[in-house]
């Protein structure tokens, strides 16, 4: 047995490997020598993430596993994995990103996404869905043929093809099949009545709606996922991409409900999302129009609104003491 520092040609554990031999650059964690083959090993804790996506690399599904946070968030850090990692086994990965999230999320945030997740299970686990179809993606039956063609050519010409832009930044297409609306709002209403027949108390989707549904909350998280994944990012990585469109990792898909003995509007708001996809759903109403006003910077995000009117005077009257100012002075 050679020690390794002998006229042999050995080498001490953990040197370069001898001439001859050759080391991958794509940083695999495998070593080739001339005469065998043996895995190096990779060290977790000197890994980083890289800084951009690897936007070629499939990441893995995580939807089978009991994580602390959402798959379609592991599924998205996966692609700014070191390239040595990104062949390692599943629940390698999982570890060294589920260490990096723990890091990085305050314990009481941590605390939260628990109790929301018991939360959820204890939904799930007594309501009995009215259309299970519902809760896997067929995208045949979940959206109108053009947006479909639109999705598969994936370019920016399809996308405007089915669009129109009647602001900057906000465009309106047709894209779900009328058959998949009635079978969501029928499920929402049957998850309503699961509601008030268990006497079970939920949260509603956000402080300004009185009335409505977290749709996460009872089961379709999952075919919200694929949603997002395969049919929002596409367009959102053409019109958003300066605002993260191309990595979209997590989603608040809800409905909300207006009308006699319910909410009758919604003030003015800033949506604390990247992306924001309203569909107008219903069966016969009136109204329902949606108004924007523009982006605001992070400053002034819940300041409240002037009309334009108002702002001018404000700025008419400024102008006039500065002129009044320097007449008297």
């Amino acid at each position: 047995m050679s020690s390794g520092q002998g006229e042999s040609g050995g080498r001490q554990e953990g040197q370069l490997p001898a001439s001859g031999s050759v080391v991958t650059g794509g940083g695999n964690g495998v070593v080739f020598s001339g005469e065998s083959i043996r895995p190096a090993v990779v060290s977790l804790s000197n890994q980083r993430l890289r800084l951009n996506p690897n936007k070629e690399h499939k990441p893995d599904t995580y939807d089978d596993l009991q994580l602390d946070f959402s798959p379609s968030i592991f599924s998205s850090l996966e692609r700014y994995l070191p390239p040595s990692m990104l062949g390692m086994p599943r629940d390698d990965k999982v570890k060294f990103m589920r260490e990096i999230l723990l890091k990085y999320l305050p314990h009481g945030e941590r605390n939260r996404v628990q109790k929301h997740r018991e939360y959820r299970q204890k939904i799930i686990s007594s309501y009995q869905p009215l259309h299970r179809e519902l809760y896997t993606m067929h995208p045949a039956t979940t959206f109108v043929p053009s947006f479909l063609k639109a999705i598969s050519d994936n370019t920016e010409e399809s996308f405007r093809s089915i669009m129109s832009e009647p602001s900057p930044g906000v465009f309106t297409f047709e894209m779900l099949q009328p058959r998949f609306c009635e079978l969501l709002l029928a499920e929402v209403e049957n998850f309503e009545k699961w509601v008030n027949d268990a006497k079970f108390r939920i949260m509603r989707p956000n402080t300004m709606n009185r009335y409505g549904a977290v749709l996460d909350d009872f089961g379709l998280e999952t075919m919200l996922d694929k949603f997002m994944e395969g049919f929002i990012r596409p367009i959102s990585r053409v019109f958003f991409s300066e605002v993260g469109g191309s990595t979209l990792d997590s989603h608040h898909g809800f409905i909300v409900e207006y009308g006699n003995n319910r909410d009758v509007d919604l003030g003015f708001h800033v949506d604390d999302s990247e992306v924001t996809l309203n569909v107008c759903l219903g069966k016969q109403f009136s109204g329902g129009e949606l108004f924007f006003r523009g982006t605001r910077c992070d400053k002034h995000v819940n300041t409240g609104t002037q009309s334009e009117t108002t702002q001018l005077d404000l700025l008419m009257e400024g102008f006039w003491k500065e002129i009044l100012c320097s007449l008297f002075l």
